[in-house]
């Protein structure tokens, strides 16, 4: 095997042998979105910052956190060690599992960093730490959150819906908690918004194993019907014309 470069964060992103790949963007696109799954050696899991009042909430970061170790699946995550955050890194790493938090140096300065990582990322905004969570990870799980969840897991939903990428998107329903998400997300289908293989993207369960099972095998939809867009390097989007 050749050898591999390095982003700058450490993560592998390619191979350096042979001749340059001379495949357009929106072809390397569509091959990664082939027919088979693509491994998941780590899951970036959005949630809150807060416990929230129903006790099954902290239970199910527990459990998802315990899960993922126990499959061999890294957390990226926020970098807290409150709420539902920090719940779901302590249960990886009580499990044996690598840790990866992500989180911007103004909430390290209000003391809500998670200290006890191995691996704590500390960078200057918001979109950077996006944009590094995303890059770290295989796959996407929402748990319980507030507005700041529901934004992350819809612009990495929306990412895909574009073809930006071809990485699942999950949410773990406690109790119910999604219940007016799904209701919202099949009107936006009824009503001609959103298409239904797109509405599919979303996979949504109320266990954390079956969760896992069905994003270890998801495929994205064969069809891409999004604009000719890439990702540019400050994590904006632009033409590729």
């Amino acid at each position: 095997m050749g050898d591999r470069r390095r982003s700058a964060n450490g993560r592998h992103i390619g191979k350096q042998e042979g001749a340059p790949n001379s495949a357009s963007p929106r072809q390397q696109r569509m091959k990664s979105q082939s027919a088979e799954p693509r491994p998941i050696r780590s899951i970036c899991v959005y949630c809150g910052s807060s416990p929230g009042r129903n006790p099954a909430y902290l239970a199910a970061a527990a459990a998802l956190g315990r899960f993922l170790a126990e499959r061999g699946i890294g957390v990226v995550y926020g970098g807290a060690a409150i709420g539902l955050m920090g719940m779901v890194a302590d249960a990886a790493r009580a499990a044996g599992g690598e840790v990866i938090g992500v989180i911007p140096r103004a909430l390290v300065d209000l003391e809500v960093a998670h200290t006890g990582l191995a691996d704590l990322r500390i960078v200057t905004s918001m979109h950077e730490r996006k944009a590094l969570m995303a890059e770290l990870s295989d796959g996407f799980i929402a748990l319980p959150g507030g507005i700041g969840t529901l934004e992350e897991l819809f612009e990495v939903w929306s990412w895909a819906r574009l073809g930006l990428h071809s990485k699942p998107c999950g949410l773990l329903n406690v109790d119910g908690y999604f219940d007016s998400l799904r209701t919202l997300t099949d009107q936006m289908v009824t009503e001609g918004f959103l298409e239904p293989e797109y509405r599919e993207m979303l996979v949504i369960e109320q266990q954390p194993n079956v969760l896992l099972d069905r994003l270890a095998s998801y495929v994205p939809p064969g069809r891409w019907n999004g604009a000719e867009l890439l990702a540019t390097d400050d994590g904006s989007v632009g033409s590729s014309t």
